[in-house]
């Protein structure tokens, strides 16, 4: 089984890149995040035509998160439970059965909390602490689990191209980097850190030729369960999506599980 996680800074502006990487990389699930459209905007049909299931949770505008899958889900969990206030949409879950038992997957899109000191920031730190304890919950299933997405953490130095640019932003501040191996700490495996040593970044800012100067971060993760990593065999980035037409300032992290 092959999964993603893709960033696509707006579903109607990344589609046609979309559908091109879709017809390359034959994913069976696909994790977006930042949509930025309502549930009955997001673009089905050449998406479906490629024998995808849908499912959404999306935002006028802002946010948004989907999972695309070749399998149909069991189960569809919209919002990250813990504040029945919170209405930004961040966050869906499902269970998809298989051949060798279920597996749950996430795609989740973490606030980026910028700037520090509006209530942005504050607000990021809640959504962490509601995460880890749903995370908690989750964990006491003992199944395969997949946290994949947008975190909006760098979480070391080496991380990032050139870090010190990254003191005093939400992404790097130690509060931030806390919460996030906080929720690894629980047991969750770092798929791409488990299976390569090298940078792996997947984010680069459309400013200041960030891309052409590999100026990047990492920031898309894949956290998975026991479970999971004993059927983990490969993880890679689709760097080259970046140099694209048309690309988001992400670029996919597949995984690749027995």
């Amino acid at each position: 089984m092959k999964i993603a996680t893709w960033n696509v800074a707006g579903i109607r502006a990344r589609h046609d890149t979309l559908i091109k990487w879709l017809k390359q990389s034959q994913v069976d699930v696909v994790c977006l995040q930042e949509t930025k459209t309502i549930d009955a905007n997001f673009p089905r049909a050449e998406i479906e035509a490629l024998g995808y299931n849908i499912n959404t949770h999306g935002q006028k505008g802002f946010n948004g998160v989907a999972l695309l899958s070749k399998i149909n889900p069991d189960e569809v969990i919209c919002g990250l439970p813990g504040d029945d206030s919170d209405e930004q949409a961040r966050y869906i879950e499902a269970v998809y059965s298989t051949k060798t038992g279920v597996i749950r997957i996430v795609s989740l899109y973490v606030p980026n909390g910028n700037p520090v000191d509006s209530e942005k920031y504050p607000y990021k730190l809640r959504w962490y602490e509601r995460f880890y304890d749903h995370a908690v919950s989750l964990l006491a299933l003992e199944e395969p689990l997949i946290f994949a997405g947008d975190y909006n953490v760098i979480d070391s130095a080496f991380d990032a191209k050139n870090p010190q640019e990254w003191e005093g932003d939400a992404l790097y501040l130690p509060k931030s980097r806390e919460a996030l191996w906080k929720i690894k700490n629980l047991g969750f495996y770092d798929a791409t850190r488990t299976t390569s040593d090298n940078p792996d970044y997947s984010f680069w800012d459309f400013k200041s030729g960030a891309w052409q100067k590999n100026d990047g971060i990492r920031i898309d993760h894949f956290f998975i369960s026991p479970e999971a990593a004993d059927k983990l065999e490969t993880s890679f980035v689709e760097r080259a999506v970046r140099g694209w037409d048309k690309p988001s300032d992400h670029v996919p992290v597949v995984i690749e599980l027995r």
